[in-house]
């Protein structure tokens, strides 16, 4: 690696890419980031309307200093480069999905058909429409630009949110999840959605999936198959993907596992992605999160932590080398900067 991109990114870990709420003049980049995306990605539609409507939200809920229950606020966060104000990527929380809406999922069951006069004795899978993740409160739209996939952006991203969640867990359920992307080509095939498709709709994946990342859900109720569906009356092709991730969504899946999220049989209507899902309380992050008094000065001896401010409205978060001396930890005045603290200040930690 030439030595002028090792020095960018050893810049860019130490305090220079800031995670903070999303803001209207973000708009242009999360319209490029819902671009690169590509298909799949439900909750990034390239919709004008509909993401000028995520950036509206979210205002709205960062601006509620209190909430004392998850309610239907949905938390938009971007990762900044501070050199030069690029967003490196996106990422989101729902804190109580399908309150008003219908929030839907297909649970992988089983019915057994048994005979004993015949000695015949089948356990069959289902697939059951269920809205049971009504409540609970969604991980979303983790998006990180291809310039800035290296080092530990990636890791920073996604598990911010839990800092987030530990910090004000009165705003969110106590049951968190996050869903997976299924598999799809490079054209936005669905093998899952193929077999739907050919009994149930007459629209193609990349259109039932934009259609539901802006809000038009209607036909899912309309047309999805009421009764469960039998696992092995579905092509092969569609059965083999059940539960399965797209190959870029490996990365995400590895790391919420890492945190102890599971797969309990639920997976997505339309691609068969997996969903896993955990106890905020329990969740590796969470647990390991800890409040410390900010002195300023030089980490000496320091260690990779996740850090992030105490405030909802002025949010901001970073990875960066700390050192923990008891209850305080020192920061170099860069990365306080960049966390908008002062010495004296409390923050929230976790090892990274």
């Amino acid at each position: 690696m030439p030595k002028a991109e090792r020095t960018m990114r050893h810049q860019a870990e130490e305090g220079q890419l800031v995670i903070r709420p999303i803001r209207e003049s973000d708009y242009e980049a999360l319209y490029q980031c819902a671009v690169e995306s590509g298909h799949g990605f439900t909750s990034l539609p390239v919709d004008e309307g509909l993401l000028r409507n995520r950036i509206a939200r979210s205002q709205q809920a960062f601006a509620k200093e209190q909430a004392q229950a998850p309610g239907e606020d949905g938390y938009l966060f971007v990762m900044e480069d501070t050199r030069n104000g690029e967003v490196a990527g996106v990422a989101g929380i729902e804190a109580a999905v399908g309150l008003s809406e219908a929030f839907y999922h297909y649970h992988l069951g089983k019915v057994v058909h048994h005979s004993p006069k015949h000695n015949v004795y089948n356990a069959l899978q289902t697939l059951t429409l269920c809205n049971d993740y009504t409540g609970a409160t969604e991980l979303c739209t983790l998006f990180v630009r291809e310039p800035y996939r290296f080092g530990r952006n990636g890791r920073a991203m996604s598990k911010f949110r839990l800092l987030f969640l530990a910090q004000f867990s009165k705003r969110f359920s106590s049951r968190v999840f996050a869903e997976m992307r299924g598999v799809s080509d490079d054209s936005g095939r669905s093998p899952f959605w193929v077999w739907l498709e050919k009994h149930f709709f007459t629209m193609d994946f990349p259109r039932a999936d934009y259609l539901t990342g802006i809000g038009d859900k209607t036909f899912v109720a309309e047309l999805m198959p009421r009764f469960p569906i039998y696992v092995n009356m579905l092509d092969k092709s569609a059965q083999d993907v059940i539960g399965k991730v797209h190959q870029n969504t490996l990365p995400a899946l590895k790391l919420l596992q890492s945190e102890g999220l599971r797969f309990r049989d639920y997976i997505d209507i339309f691609d068969a992605g997996p969903t896993v899902e955990g106890d905020l309380q329990q969740l590796k992050t969470v647990r390991n999160s800890r409040l410390m008094k900010v002195v300023i000065g030089t980490p000496d001896v320091a260690e990779h932590y996740l850090v992030c401010n105490l405030s909802v409205t002025d949010f901001r978060a970073c990875h960066a080398h700390v050192t923990c001396q008891g209850d305080d930890v020192i920061l170099d005045p860069r990365v306080a900067s960049a966390l908008q603290v002062a010495a004296g200040d409390q923050i929230r930690i976790a090892p990274l």
